[in-house]
């Protein structure tokens, strides 16, 4: 039996430090190219979500993820304009580590005020979405 034509599994990490500053890239590659936008990728085939979550906050800024706390699922078809893709979205805490551009991002930074950052994707309902998870 063939296989069914699915989205593409994907993950986002909200990287989150002492002082409540959120890890965010620019990205390197379109689309949105150097666009804000969180840490995150694709899963391999043989890791779960939270490994590849892991994987990608450390490729992208390296930073070691804490403790990961699920945000939400993301599946609206038009959330990524190559193709349909599915992501699942974690927060961790970072405490004191500092990020530091790597693979995917042009750069890496912490960002205090991010309300006003037009970021690439969904990320920017994905945040809103988190609004109540960044407080507690």
């Amino acid at each position: 039996m063939p296989k069914p034509e699915t989205p593409l599994l994907t993950t986002d990490c909200i990287a989150v430090d002492d002082a409540g500053r959120i890890v965010l890239i620019r990205r390197k590659n379109p689309p949105f190219q150097g666009a804000y936008a969180l840490p995150g990728g694709f899963v391999d085939v043989g890791e779960t979500v939270e490994q590849a979550c892991r994987r990608e906050l450390e490729e992208e800024t390296g930073l070691i993820a804490r403790d990961l706390r699920l945000v939400g699922v993301y599946s609206s078809p038009d959330r990524d304009p190559r193709f349909h893709t599915a992501s699942v979205v974690f927060l961790t805490h970072i405490g004191t580590q500092m990020p530091q551009a790597g693979d995917d991002a042009a750069e890496a930074e912490l960002v205090e005020n991010w309300d006003s950052i037009e970021f690439a994707f969904d990320h920017g309902q994905i945040m809103r979405d988190a609004r109540r998870l960044l407080k507690g």
